[in-house]
């Protein structure tokens, strides 16, 4: 699949299969994940792998955008680590450039997920953090759940001309 089929057809997959991610699915998520570019290169991220139904349940009630987590073969935790960070708040801006390219190589890769919040939400970032044991330094920015999709929505055009300015608004 080319880039712009994967980033037209990419859709937020909340229904899953019951079939395992392989270890190779994963690492090729990963390591889209880190290609992402960074403020300065300071790739600040860190990823939680998550497989265990009990942390995969508790993550879905710690989080009211996330019930489909307990549903889901396996979860990514997408976080920050504070100690790289150079310039001050750019952490979530590097991080969310790996949670989409996540999101898109599942899509080439035929799987289905879906961005869920954890920041800015400070009692989200707090459980997430007491959950996974997370150090004090690491923020988690949000939960990826990942699996085979069980419902297939339609593509939707989101082009809008309106969005679009030249030189001035």
């Amino acid at each position: 699949m080319d880039v712009t089929k994967a980033i037209r057809s990419r859709r937020s997959i909340r229904k899953y299969t019951e079939e395992p991610v392989s270890g190779d699915d994963i690492e090729a998520l990963l390591t889209a994940a880190m290609h992402a570019p960074s403020a300065v290169n300071e790739q600040p991220w860190h990823f939680v792998i998550i497989q265990d139904r009990k942390t995969l349940e508790a993550i879905s009630r710690l989080s009211p955008t996330a019930p489909m987590v307990k549903y889901a073969p396996l979860a990514i935790a997408v976080c920050a680590d504070k100690n790289r960070e150079k310039f001050p708040g750019l952490w979530a801006l590097d991080c969310s450039a790996a949670a989409e390219n996540i999101l898109l190589e599942a899509t080439e890769r035929r799987l289905g997920a879906v961005w869920t919040a954890v920041y800015p939400f400070e009692e989200r970032v707090k459980g997430i953090k007491e959950l996974l044991n997370l150090p004090a330094n690491v923020i988690p920015l949000c939960i990826i759940p990942v699996g085979r999709p069980a419902e297939t929505p339609a593509p939707v055009d989101r082009f809008n001309p309106s969005c679009i300015h030249h030189e001035t608004w």
